[in-house]
């Protein structure tokens, strides 16, 4: 199973691609970050956001994208402006028809570290962990949206 985990921001919106063989053999095959220019439009910049989206999309070709729900203790500011971007990655993954999956940050943290509190030293030590990597993946935004697909492999139900 191929998943596209997401961590959707309008400056930085992570994206993480791996491959589970098992719940216990997750590979990474890339992920990275699609960045906006502050001073753009927003237009421009959702424009930027469903168009890099769907660049890795073809590339990749995920079975699933597992997403964050908006946190809404965040300020009001932060929240509309993830929410308009994450509606482009929404709407870019229904053009696709990819099924999505969505998973507040308390249930990503359970997922990986068993602790809903945990930390993001913690979860990103756990990200570098389950994954066999070298290094904490950067930008954080990558290792959260790394975090995401992993969340949702812990979350099916394997045979």
């Amino acid at each position: 199973m191929i998943v596209l985990g997401i961590d959707p921001g309008l400056s930085l919106t992570g994206w993480g691609v791996v491959e589970a063989l098992s719940k216990d053999k997750i590979n990474a095959i890339q992920y990275g970050c699609i960045k906006t220019t502050h001073s753009a439009p927003l237009i421009e910049r959702l424009h930027v956001v469903h168009d890099e989206l769907q660049s890795v999309i073809n590339r990749y070709k995920p079975e699933v994208v597992a997403i964050e729900e908006i946190f809404f203790l965040k300020a009001s500011k932060t929240v509309a402006s993830v929410g308009q971007s994450r509606g482009a990655i929404v709407l870019t993954v229904s053009m696709n028809k990819i099924s999505l999956f969505e998973y507040n940050p308390r249930c990503v943290k359970i997922a990986l570290t068993g602790y809903g509190s945990a930390d993001k030293h913690q979860m990103q030590h756990m990200v570098k962990t389950f994954l066999k990597l070298k290094e904490i993946p950067k930008p954080d935004d990558a290792a959260d949206a790394l975090a995401m697909a992993i969340c949702h492999i812990n979350s099916t139900k394997w045979r």
